[in-house]
Protein backbone atom coordinates (compact mmCIF):
# COMPACT_ATOMS: atom_id res chain seq x y z
CA UNK A 1 0.00 0.00 0.00
CA UNK A 2 1.21 3.14 -0.86
CA UNK A 3 2.51 5.96 1.81
CA UNK A 4 2.38 9.72 1.11
CA UNK A 5 4.43 11.86 3.23
CA UNK A 6 2.25 14.99 3.90
CA UNK A 7 4.69 17.81 5.64
CA UNK A 8 3.01 19.24 8.58
CA UNK A 9 2.79 23.11 8.66
CA UNK A 10 5.66 24.16 11.44
CA UNK A 11 4.53 26.56 13.95
CA UNK A 12 7.56 28.98 15.00
CA UNK A 13 7.28 30.66 18.44
CA UNK A 14 10.28 33.26 18.51
CA UNK A 15 11.47 34.68 21.56
CA UNK A 16 12.98 37.94 21.10
CA UNK A 17 15.63 39.50 23.81
CA UNK A 18 14.72 43.29 22.06
CA UNK A 19 13.29 45.07 24.70
CA UNK A 20 10.34 47.89 23.55
CA UNK A 21 8.11 50.01 25.35
CA UNK A 22 4.30 49.58 24.56
CA UNK A 23 0.87 51.32 26.06
CA UNK A 24 -1.55 48.90 27.52
CA UNK A 25 -5.16 49.75 26.13
CA UNK A 26 -7.45 47.11 27.85
CA UNK A 27 -7.65 43.74 30.26
CA UNK A 28 -8.20 40.75 29.29
CA UNK A 29 -10.58 37.90 31.32
CA UNK A 30 -7.49 36.42 32.77
CA UNK A 31 -5.97 39.53 33.88
CA UNK A 32 -2.83 40.04 31.41
CA UNK A 33 -2.92 43.29 29.87
CA UNK A 34 -3.47 44.00 26.24
CA UNK A 35 -0.99 45.92 23.76
CA UNK A 36 -0.54 46.36 20.75
CA UNK A 37 2.46 46.43 18.44
CA UNK A 38 3.81 45.45 14.84
CA UNK A 39 0.12 45.13 14.21
CA UNK A 40 -0.58 42.27 16.22
CA UNK A 41 -1.96 41.80 19.74
CA UNK A 42 0.73 41.50 22.87
CA UNK A 43 -0.55 39.96 26.22
CA UNK A 44 1.32 41.09 29.01
CA UNK A 45 0.53 40.05 32.72
CA UNK A 46 1.19 42.97 35.51
CA UNK A 47 -0.06 45.77 33.31
CA UNK A 48 -2.80 47.66 33.65
CA UNK A 49 -5.28 50.04 31.42
CA UNK A 50 -3.53 53.29 30.39
CA UNK A 51 -0.21 52.35 31.77
CA UNK A 52 3.51 52.43 29.72
CA UNK A 53 5.88 49.73 30.01
CA UNK A 54 8.92 48.20 28.75
CA UNK A 55 8.58 44.62 28.09
CA UNK A 56 10.18 41.68 26.48
CA UNK A 57 9.13 39.36 24.68
CA UNK A 58 8.66 35.95 25.30
CA UNK A 59 6.76 34.26 22.95
CA UNK A 60 6.00 36.07 18.94
CA UNK A 61 3.28 34.02 17.02
CA UNK A 62 1.30 34.70 14.07
CA UNK A 63 -1.67 36.53 15.16
CA UNK A 64 -0.13 37.43 18.96
CA UNK A 65 2.85 37.82 21.05
CA UNK A 66 3.20 37.54 24.98
CA UNK A 67 5.74 39.22 26.78
CA UNK A 68 7.27 39.76 30.26
CA UNK A 69 7.28 42.99 32.11
CA UNK A 70 10.76 44.75 32.60
CA UNK A 71 9.94 48.16 33.76
CA UNK A 72 6.58 49.92 34.73
CA UNK A 73 7.03 53.36 33.10
CA UNK A 74 3.61 54.73 34.58
CA UNK A 75 1.07 54.01 36.98
CA UNK A 76 -2.80 53.28 36.63
CA UNK A 77 -4.82 55.21 39.08
CA UNK A 78 -6.65 51.68 39.32
CA UNK A 79 -3.68 49.47 40.34
CA UNK A 80 -3.58 48.56 44.23
CA UNK A 81 -0.55 46.93 46.33
CA UNK A 82 -1.70 43.21 46.54
CA UNK A 83 -2.71 42.07 49.96
CA UNK A 84 -1.16 38.83 49.91
CA UNK A 85 2.91 38.53 50.26
CA UNK A 86 2.85 35.47 47.66
CA UNK A 87 1.46 37.28 45.14
CA UNK A 88 3.45 37.03 41.68
CA UNK A 89 4.43 33.55 42.49
CA UNK A 90 1.89 31.72 43.90
CA UNK A 91 -0.77 30.70 40.80
CA UNK A 92 -3.79 31.11 42.80
CA UNK A 93 -4.19 34.60 42.05
CA UNK A 94 -3.17 36.70 38.98
CA UNK A 95 -5.26 40.13 39.59
CA UNK A 96 -4.47 41.68 42.84
CA UNK A 97 -2.74 44.67 41.28
CA UNK A 98 -6.00 45.62 40.00
CA UNK A 99 -8.58 47.43 41.65
CA UNK A 100 -12.35 45.32 42.31
CA UNK A 101 -14.13 47.50 40.06
CA UNK A 102 -11.45 47.39 36.90
CA UNK A 103 -11.63 43.64 37.46
CA UNK A 104 -14.93 42.85 37.31
CA UNK A 105 -15.50 45.51 34.68
CA UNK A 106 -12.74 43.40 32.23
CA UNK A 107 -14.39 40.38 33.06
CA UNK A 108 -18.21 41.25 32.52
CA UNK A 109 -17.28 43.15 28.90
CA UNK A 110 -15.26 40.35 27.85
CA UNK A 111 -18.31 38.22 28.83
CA UNK A 112 -20.96 40.09 27.20
CA UNK A 113 -18.15 40.60 23.77
CA UNK A 114 -18.20 36.25 23.89
CA UNK A 115 -21.72 36.08 23.71
CA UNK A 116 -22.03 38.46 20.79
CA UNK A 117 -19.46 37.22 19.00
CA UNK A 118 -20.68 33.79 19.34
CA UNK A 119 -24.10 33.95 19.20
CA UNK A 120 -25.07 37.28 17.67
CA UNK A 121 -26.97 38.66 20.29
CA UNK A 122 -25.90 41.76 22.00
CA UNK A 123 -26.76 42.47 25.88
CA UNK A 124 -26.72 45.51 28.05
CA UNK A 125 -23.82 44.35 30.56
CA UNK A 126 -25.63 44.14 33.64
CA UNK A 127 -24.38 44.93 37.60
CA UNK A 128 -22.25 41.90 38.67
CA UNK A 129 -23.16 39.83 41.49
CA UNK A 130 -20.37 39.94 43.85
CA UNK A 131 -19.30 39.41 47.36
CA UNK A 132 -16.26 40.68 49.57
CA UNK A 133 -13.27 40.54 47.19
CA UNK A 134 -11.04 39.32 49.76
CA UNK A 135 -11.60 36.57 52.69
CA UNK A 136 -14.62 35.12 50.79
CA UNK A 137 -13.28 31.02 49.80
CA UNK A 138 -14.71 28.46 52.43
CA UNK A 139 -12.55 25.76 50.84
CA UNK A 140 -9.06 25.13 50.00
CA UNK A 141 -6.96 22.38 48.97
CA UNK A 142 -3.06 22.65 50.47
CA UNK A 143 -0.49 20.39 49.00
CA UNK A 144 2.16 18.67 51.28
CA UNK A 145 5.97 17.82 50.44
CA UNK A 146 8.24 16.89 52.78
CA UNK A 147 11.64 18.54 52.01
CA UNK A 148 14.58 15.66 52.60
CA UNK A 149 17.52 18.20 52.54
CA UNK A 150 16.03 20.77 55.40
CA UNK A 151 13.99 18.18 56.86
CA UNK A 152 10.60 19.95 57.25
CA UNK A 153 7.27 19.78 55.56
CA UNK A 154 6.49 22.26 53.20
CA UNK A 155 2.28 23.07 52.37
CA UNK A 156 1.02 25.40 50.48
CA UNK A 157 -0.25 26.32 46.87
CA UNK A 158 1.53 25.38 43.29
CA UNK A 159 3.53 28.09 42.34
CA UNK A 160 2.54 29.64 38.63
CA UNK A 161 3.01 27.77 35.62
CA UNK A 162 5.03 25.25 37.80
CA UNK A 163 4.34 21.85 39.64
CA UNK A 164 6.90 23.71 42.24
CA UNK A 165 5.12 24.45 45.83
CA UNK A 166 4.66 27.64 47.53
CA UNK A 167 4.86 27.80 51.20
CA UNK A 168 1.88 29.60 52.47
CA UNK A 169 1.62 31.20 55.70
CA UNK A 170 -1.26 34.11 54.88
CA UNK A 171 -3.82 33.38 52.39
CA UNK A 172 -6.26 36.61 52.39
CA UNK A 173 -8.41 35.10 49.97
CA UNK A 174 -9.12 32.59 52.54
CA UNK A 175 -12.03 32.67 55.02
CA UNK A 176 -9.84 34.51 58.33
CA UNK A 177 -11.26 31.32 60.31
CA UNK A 178 -9.61 29.59 57.75
CA UNK A 179 -5.94 31.41 57.23
CA UNK A 180 -5.93 31.35 60.82
CA UNK A 181 -5.29 27.73 61.13
CA UNK A 182 -2.65 27.34 58.56
CA UNK A 183 -0.08 27.73 61.07
CA UNK A 184 -1.27 25.21 63.69
CA UNK A 185 -2.16 23.05 60.63
CA UNK A 186 1.07 22.87 59.42
CA UNK A 187 2.71 22.35 63.44
CA UNK A 188 0.08 19.54 63.99
CA UNK A 189 0.99 18.21 60.45
CA UNK A 190 4.84 18.24 60.84
CA UNK A 191 4.90 16.18 64.48
CA UNK A 192 3.18 13.05 62.79
CA UNK A 193 5.52 10.03 62.56
CA UNK A 194 4.00 9.58 59.10
CA UNK A 195 4.99 13.58 58.12
CA UNK A 196 7.20 11.72 54.68
CA UNK A 197 3.84 9.86 53.99
CA UNK A 198 0.98 12.58 53.51
CA UNK A 199 -0.90 13.52 50.20
CA UNK A 200 -2.65 16.70 50.91
CA UNK A 201 -4.96 18.59 53.58
CA UNK A 202 -8.02 20.20 52.80
CA UNK A 203 -9.58 23.14 54.89
CA UNK A 204 -13.34 23.93 54.76
CA UNK A 205 -15.40 26.17 56.44
CA UNK A 206 -18.74 24.74 57.28
CA UNK A 207 -21.37 27.12 58.64
CA UNK A 208 -20.60 25.16 62.30
CA UNK A 209 -17.57 25.51 61.93
CA UNK A 210 -14.27 24.80 60.22
CA UNK A 211 -13.51 21.10 59.07
CA UNK A 212 -9.81 19.18 57.65
CA UNK A 213 -9.23 16.67 55.37
CA UNK A 214 -6.12 14.81 55.47
CA UNK A 215 -4.95 12.73 52.84
CA UNK A 216 -2.12 10.17 54.05
CA UNK A 217 -0.48 7.45 51.62
CA UNK A 218 -0.14 4.89 55.15
CA UNK A 219 -1.96 3.26 57.38
CA UNK A 220 -1.73 6.04 60.33
CA UNK A 221 0.09 4.99 63.70
CA UNK A 222 -2.25 5.36 66.92
CA UNK A 223 0.38 8.01 68.30
CA UNK A 224 -1.01 10.09 64.68
CA UNK A 225 -4.52 9.60 64.99
CA UNK A 226 -4.19 10.62 69.00
CA UNK A 227 -2.22 13.75 67.74
CA UNK A 228 -5.03 14.83 65.11
CA UNK A 229 -7.83 14.02 67.40
CA UNK A 230 -6.08 16.58 70.02
CA UNK A 231 -5.70 19.35 67.37
CA UNK A 232 -9.26 18.56 66.63
CA UNK A 233 -10.34 19.39 69.82
CA UNK A 234 -7.92 22.07 70.22
CA UNK A 235 -8.86 24.32 67.45
CA UNK A 236 -12.62 23.33 67.61
CA UNK A 237 -11.39 21.52 64.20
CA UNK A 238 -13.86 18.67 62.66
CA UNK A 239 -10.98 16.01 61.52
CA UNK A 240 -11.74 13.77 58.57
CA UNK A 241 -8.87 11.23 57.14
CA UNK A 242 -8.42 9.82 53.98
CA UNK A 243 -6.29 6.49 53.19
CA UNK A 244 -7.60 7.23 49.41
CA UNK A 245 -9.57 8.69 46.88
CA UNK A 246 -12.74 7.11 47.71
CA UNK A 247 -13.39 7.31 51.25
CA UNK A 248 -12.95 9.54 54.32
CA UNK A 249 -12.94 8.29 57.86
CA UNK A 250 -14.56 10.61 60.46
CA UNK A 251 -12.22 11.59 63.30
CA UNK A 252 -13.82 13.45 65.52
CA UNK A 253 -16.51 17.08 65.19
CA UNK A 254 -19.53 16.70 63.99
CA UNK A 255 -21.51 16.63 60.18
CA UNK A 256 -20.68 19.85 58.63
CA UNK A 257 -23.45 22.03 56.89
CA UNK A 258 -24.50 25.30 55.14
CA UNK A 259 -27.46 27.34 55.01
CA UNK A 260 -29.56 28.35 51.82
CA UNK A 261 -32.31 30.29 51.16
CA UNK A 262 -33.76 29.53 54.82
CA UNK A 263 -32.76 25.55 54.33
CA UNK A 264 -29.80 23.70 56.13
CA UNK A 265 -27.69 21.16 53.82
CA UNK A 266 -25.86 18.60 55.67
CA UNK A 267 -23.20 17.26 53.66
CA UNK A 268 -19.68 15.33 53.61
CA UNK A 269 -15.81 16.75 53.16
CA UNK A 270 -15.94 15.10 49.80
CA UNK A 271 -18.85 17.01 48.65
CA UNK A 272 -18.75 19.82 45.53
CA UNK A 273 -19.93 23.01 47.45
CA UNK A 274 -19.54 26.60 46.06
CA UNK A 275 -16.12 28.17 47.34
CA UNK A 276 -18.05 31.79 47.33
CA UNK A 277 -20.99 31.63 50.11
CA UNK A 278 -21.97 35.40 49.61
CA UNK A 279 -22.19 34.80 45.50
CA UNK A 280 -23.90 31.59 45.92
CA UNK A 281 -26.79 32.79 48.12
CA UNK A 282 -27.27 35.70 45.73
CA UNK A 283 -26.86 33.26 42.86
CA UNK A 284 -29.77 31.10 43.91
CA UNK A 285 -32.17 34.29 44.57
CA UNK A 286 -31.35 35.14 41.39
CA UNK A 287 -32.12 31.87 39.76
CA UNK A 288 -35.67 31.68 41.53
CA UNK A 289 -36.35 35.12 40.39
CA UNK A 290 -35.67 34.68 37.08
CA UNK A 291 -37.45 31.41 36.79
CA UNK A 292 -40.62 32.97 37.76
CA UNK A 293 -41.73 29.74 39.91
CA UNK A 294 -45.51 29.26 40.03
CA UNK A 295 -47.24 26.81 43.00
CA UNK A 296 -48.14 24.67 39.90
CA UNK A 297 -44.71 24.31 38.41
CA UNK A 298 -43.02 21.22 37.39
CA UNK A 299 -39.04 22.11 37.88
CA UNK A 300 -36.01 20.15 36.33
CA UNK A 301 -32.60 20.79 37.73
CA UNK A 302 -30.11 18.99 35.73
CA UNK A 303 -26.48 18.63 37.11
CA UNK A 304 -27.75 19.49 40.58
CA UNK A 305 -25.15 18.45 43.18
CA UNK A 306 -26.35 17.82 46.43
CA UNK A 307 -29.49 19.98 45.81
CA UNK A 308 -28.22 23.78 46.05
CA UNK A 309 -30.69 24.94 43.65
CA UNK A 310 -33.13 22.17 43.86
CA UNK A 311 -34.31 22.89 47.18
CA UNK A 312 -34.94 25.90 47.03
CA UNK A 313 -36.76 25.65 44.15
CA UNK A 314 -38.94 22.76 45.41
CA UNK A 315 -40.16 25.82 48.40
CA UNK A 316 -42.00 27.17 45.59
CA UNK A 317 -42.87 24.39 42.82
CA UNK A 318 -45.81 21.93 42.98
CA UNK A 319 -42.35 19.26 42.18
CA UNK A 320 -38.52 19.67 41.20
CA UNK A 321 -36.57 16.84 39.74
CA UNK A 322 -33.19 16.75 40.26
CA UNK A 323 -30.45 14.91 38.10
CA UNK A 324 -27.03 14.47 38.95
CA UNK A 325 -24.38 12.40 37.59
CA UNK A 326 -22.64 11.21 41.57
CA UNK A 327 -23.90 9.01 43.46
CA UNK A 328 -23.06 10.48 46.63
CA UNK A 329 -24.35 13.57 46.05
CA UNK A 330 -28.25 12.28 44.53
CA UNK A 331 -27.82 10.27 47.97
CA UNK A 332 -27.08 13.75 49.92
CA UNK A 333 -29.19 15.57 48.17
CA UNK A 334 -32.02 12.86 49.09
CA UNK A 335 -31.60 12.88 52.64
CA UNK A 336 -31.51 17.14 52.99
CA UNK A 337 -34.87 17.17 51.33
CA UNK A 338 -36.72 14.60 53.39
CA UNK A 339 -34.96 16.41 56.51
CA UNK A 340 -36.03 19.85 55.48
CA UNK A 341 -39.51 18.23 54.77
CA UNK A 342 -39.64 18.88 50.97
CA UNK A 343 -41.68 15.82 49.90
CA UNK A 344 -42.21 17.28 46.68
CA UNK A 345 -38.69 16.97 45.50
CA UNK A 346 -36.88 14.13 44.29
CA UNK A 347 -33.50 12.73 42.84
CA UNK A 348 -31.79 10.60 40.31
CA UNK A 349 -28.59 9.41 39.62
CA UNK A 350 -28.04 9.46 35.85
CA UNK A 351 -25.00 10.02 33.71
CA UNK A 352 -26.02 13.32 31.39
CA UNK A 353 -23.33 12.57 28.66
CA UNK A 354 -25.33 9.50 27.60
CA UNK A 355 -28.44 9.02 25.67
CA UNK A 356 -31.01 10.91 28.10
CA UNK A 357 -33.98 9.72 26.21
CA UNK A 358 -34.35 6.22 27.87
CA UNK A 359 -33.56 7.77 31.20
CA UNK A 360 -36.91 7.63 33.61
CA UNK A 361 -37.03 11.54 34.00
CA UNK A 362 -36.43 12.13 30.48
CA UNK A 363 -40.26 11.21 29.65
CA UNK A 364 -41.80 13.71 32.25
CA UNK A 365 -43.24 17.03 31.15
CA UNK A 366 -41.21 20.31 32.53
CA UNK A 367 -42.39 23.98 33.08
CA UNK A 368 -38.68 25.36 34.33
CA UNK A 369 -35.40 23.84 33.61
CA UNK A 370 -32.58 25.25 35.88
CA UNK A 371 -29.20 23.43 34.87
CA UNK A 372 -25.85 24.25 36.06
CA UNK A 373 -23.22 22.30 34.38
CA UNK A 374 -19.30 21.52 34.93
CA UNK A 375 -16.73 23.51 32.54
CA UNK A 376 -17.43 20.78 29.79
CA UNK A 377 -20.76 22.43 29.48
CA UNK A 378 -24.46 20.09 29.18
CA UNK A 379 -24.42 19.69 25.36
CA UNK A 380 -26.21 16.07 26.19
CA UNK A 381 -29.26 17.34 26.79
CA UNK A 382 -29.51 20.33 24.96
CA UNK A 383 -31.39 18.81 22.00
CA UNK A 384 -33.75 17.40 25.04
CA UNK A 385 -34.50 20.46 27.09
CA UNK A 386 -35.45 22.02 23.57
CA UNK A 387 -38.02 18.88 23.03
CA UNK A 388 -39.23 19.67 26.66
CA UNK A 389 -39.96 23.00 25.66
CA UNK A 390 -40.07 24.68 28.98
CA UNK A 391 -41.19 28.56 29.10
CA UNK A 392 -38.03 29.67 31.03
CA UNK A 393 -34.36 28.15 31.45
CA UNK A 394 -32.09 29.39 33.72
CA UNK A 395 -28.41 28.42 32.71
CA UNK A 396 -25.05 28.76 35.09
CA UNK A 397 -21.65 28.29 33.83
CA UNK A 398 -18.28 28.49 34.68
CA UNK A 399 -16.88 28.31 31.03
CA UNK A 400 -18.53 31.00 28.45
CA UNK A 401 -16.85 29.37 25.89
CA UNK A 402 -19.59 26.15 26.45
CA UNK A 403 -22.42 28.60 27.68
CA UNK A 404 -22.22 30.05 24.25
CA UNK A 405 -21.92 27.10 22.14
CA UNK A 406 -25.02 25.86 24.06
CA UNK A 407 -26.98 28.93 23.52
CA UNK A 408 -27.18 28.54 20.11
CA UNK A 409 -28.93 25.25 20.61
CA UNK A 410 -32.17 27.60 22.84
CA UNK A 411 -31.58 30.46 20.20
CA UNK A 412 -32.09 28.36 17.12
CA UNK A 413 -35.21 26.20 19.12
CA UNK A 414 -36.79 30.01 19.24
CA UNK A 415 -36.03 31.03 22.57
CA UNK A 416 -34.50 34.20 23.60
CA UNK A 417 -31.49 35.26 25.51
CA UNK A 418 -33.13 37.31 28.03
CA UNK A 419 -30.22 38.08 30.22
CA UNK A 420 -26.81 37.89 31.63
CA UNK A 421 -25.24 38.55 35.05
CA UNK A 422 -21.76 37.67 35.80
CA UNK A 423 -20.76 36.09 38.37
CA UNK A 424 -17.47 37.18 40.75
CA UNK A 425 -17.48 33.98 42.45
CA UNK A 426 -13.62 34.06 42.64
CA UNK A 427 -11.92 37.34 42.78
CA UNK A 428 -8.98 38.30 41.77
CA UNK A 429 -8.35 35.12 39.78
CA UNK A 430 -9.80 34.49 35.56
CA UNK A 431 -12.41 32.14 36.16
CA UNK A 432 -15.09 34.08 34.30
CA UNK A 433 -18.39 32.53 35.83
CA UNK A 434 -22.42 33.79 34.68
CA UNK A 435 -25.79 32.83 34.57
CA UNK A 436 -27.79 33.37 31.73
CA UNK A 437 -31.84 33.73 31.41
CA UNK A 438 -33.56 32.18 28.23
CA UNK A 439 -37.26 32.21 27.74
CA UNK A 440 -39.86 30.67 25.19
CA UNK A 441 -40.77 32.82 22.43
CA UNK A 442 -43.30 30.10 21.16
CA UNK A 443 -44.54 29.99 24.95
CA UNK A 444 -46.83 32.21 26.79
CA UNK A 445 -45.11 35.59 26.74
CA UNK A 446 -44.38 35.77 30.22
CA UNK A 447 -42.07 39.17 30.83
CA UNK A 448 -38.42 39.13 32.01
CA UNK A 449 -37.63 40.32 35.60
Amino acid sequence: MAQFYSPKRRVTTRQSSQIFTVTVSDLDPFGQGVARHDGKAVFVPGVLPGEQAEIQLTEDKRQFAKGKLKRLLSRSPQRVEPRCPHFGVCGGCQQQHADEALQQQSKAAALVRMIARETGVTLQQEPVIAGPEYGYRRRARLSLAWQPKLQRLMMGFRQAASSELVAVEHCPVLRPELEQLLAPVRACLSGLQAVRRLGHVELVLADNGPLLVLRHLDALKEADRQALLAFGEREKVAVYLAPDSDRVEKLCGETPYYQVDGLRLDFSPRDFIQVNDAVNQQMVAQALEWLDIQPNDRVLDLFCGMGNFTLPLARRAAAVVGIEGVATLVANGQYNAHKNKLNNASFFHENLEDDVERQPWAAQGFDKVMLDPARAGAAGVMSHIVKLAPARVVYVSCNPTTLARDSNVLLNAGYRLARVRMLDMFPHTGHLESMALFINERAPEVAAK
